[in-house]
């Protein structure tokens, strides 16, 4: 209850005129100390309401006062897919601000408890947030844990988008753009990288595969439970637990480098050719940008309709139909297959900041897909560009500049990958390397994910990178060719026009 002076209740005397002054200066300072009780103590009690870190494409995704450092997340898989998990996440973070109470983006789960500290926090929900109170505020600089005890559920209803996906067998995840928290408490932004751990019980028969490393597999009577590690930061969108009666494949690659494979055990036979062209793919892109950038990789084959491709760290998730179904030709999967490849440089090591840099991520994959296609199965790159070139101001109007997209459109979170961020993004690379020269060009992409791994970077990053490199001043293209709402023309094709919208080809968009 707010504090006020207490009223005079008899008679004053008359008091001189420094008395006067003296008392008003009294109730003045007890007013002022009411009112600030008051707003403690309205501030105290005020409702608990979701936050975010103020990203353009999704306000309120992430969240601030606090920097994760890890996670380990504990799942146990009842044998069907179609029930909770029960599971705990253990937060390890740095707070970046004085906190009474902070948030963590968590949509769809029960929440059975919650600890900071190894203490009983208070929880409450907010949108699609969870607001934790802990027993003793915490401090800035501070080094804290939060357990929650919740469940994760594989079922949604039709207005939720990603998370868990269903497959034949069991269960894999494909949490971009803003679905990690669907499955588990996060700090759900890009921008937070963290490390992980992952520990997977299920029953015996099932294999479990997640990001990273194993780390063990320990059979306890009825269930094994299997540990994975990353050793890279990772972005939360890009978290991958399989679990199905799957085989795993190994083999080597460049460098000695550990791959596994994970695909249906009944189509481990039929699957492998496409299986073991990885190693070959992963040369052909380090001979390009560098040394992978990650401690092991391999593509996950599920058996479910996702519509997409996803570049999950050191495990891009593939639909199995992709590689089973006749109408697809070779070359065009091999060239999926080297689009999710080149994520684990572009988008995985080097993140966005911002969801407003994901051209950064799919014009990238989109031109090494491309350049893969003409240096291998003798698709021109240059008629590709020719027919984006066509269709570019019609995706720019659509969907904005690929260095602004428009927001998602209601209810489709993910309808931010349009093809203004795909070819659109692929086609201002093709002009960059027409302005600055291929040899300029590609120092950049190397010196690109050789300074930033492990780390985010923006459009503005890439943009001065860009001019160190060519030594030249390039604000004027790059405002042009990322924030145009019409195509600019392009250098040394001056021929190049929009096509009329009955004529320009619409890309297959994917992740």
């Amino acid at each position: 209850m707010p504090l006020t002076p207490r009223p005079w209740t008899r008679t004053r005397p008359r008091l001189s005129r420094l008395g006067t002054q003296h008392t008003l200066r009294r109730r003045r300072m007890a007013a002022l100390l009411a009112s600030a009780v008051s707003v403690c103590l309205v501030a105290a009690a005020a409702p608990a309401e979701p936050l975010g870190v103020g990203d353009r494409l999704y306000p309120y995704l992430g969240n601030p006062g606090y920097d994760v450092a890890s996670y380990d997340l504990s799942l146990t898989y009842p044998g069907t897919n179609d029930k909770p998990l029960q599971a705990v996440t253990t937060i390890d973070a740095w707070t970046t601000a004085d906190l009474e109470r902070f948030n963590l983006d968590f949509a769809h789960g029960t929440v059975r408890s919650v600890e900071v500290d190894g203490r009983p926090a208070g929880f409450t929900r907010a949108g699609e947030d969870l607001v934790v109170t802990p027993e003793r505020p915490l401090t800035e600089g501070s080094w804290t844990r939060i357990t929650v005890r919740h469940t994760s559920d594989p079922v949604y209803g039709e207005e939720q988008q990603g998370g868990w996906v269903r497959t034949s067998d069991g269960l894999a995840m494909a949490n971009q753009a803003d679905a990690a928290h669907l499955v588990f408490p996060c700090n759900d932004h890009p921008s937070d990288k963290a490390m992980f751990t992952f520990r997977i019980t299920a029953p015996n028969g099932y294999t479990a595969v997640a990001n990273g490393l194993r780390a063990g597999a320990d059979r306890v009577g009825r269930t094994t439970t299997w540990t994975y590690r990353t050793q890279h930061p990772m972005a939360t969108e890009l978290a991958q637990v399989s679990i199905g009666r799957s085989a795993v494949v190994r083999r080597e690659g460049p460098h000695g480098l550990p791959l596994r494979d994970v695909v249906p055990a009944s189509d481990r036979k039929a699957l492998e050719p496409w299986l073991a062209k990885t190693p070959d793919q992963i040369a052909w892109m380090e001979s390009k940008v560098g040394r992978y950038p990650f401690e092991t990789y391999g593509v996950l084959m599920a058996q479910a309709d996702t519509g997409f491709e996803l570049e999950t760290q050191t495990l891009s998730l593939f639909e199995k139909g992709l590689f089973t179904e006749p109408a697809y030709p070779k070359w065009y999967i091999e060239s999926v297959m080297v689009h999710e490849l080149s994520h684990q440089w572009f988008g995985d090591s080097v993140t966005p900041r911002s969801w407003s840099d994901v051209w950064l991520n799919e014009g990238h994959a989109t031109w090494y897909e491309a350049l893969y296609a003409e240096e291998t199965a003798h698709r021109p790159m240059e008629e590709r560009m020719k027919a984006a070139y066509g269709a570019s101001d019609r995706w720019r109007e659509a969907g904005g500049p690929p260095a602004r997209p428009k927001p998602p459109v209601p209810g489709q979170k993910i309808s931010i990958f349009r093809p203004n961020i795909y070819d659109g993004a692929a086609l201002v690379l093709y002009a960059l390397r027409q302005e600055i020269g291929a040899p300029a060009f590609q120092r950049l992409e190397r010196i690109w994910v050789q300074e930033h791994r492990d780390t985010t970077a923006t459009t503005s990053d890439f943009v001065r990178l860009a001019a160190a490199v060519s030594g030249r001043d390039l604000r004027g293209f790059f405002q042009a060719w990322l924030y145009g709402e019409k195509t600019p023309p392009m250098p040394g094709h001056p021929d190049w026009k929009p096509l009329p919208r009955t004529q320009a080809a619409e890309p297959r968009v994917r992740r």
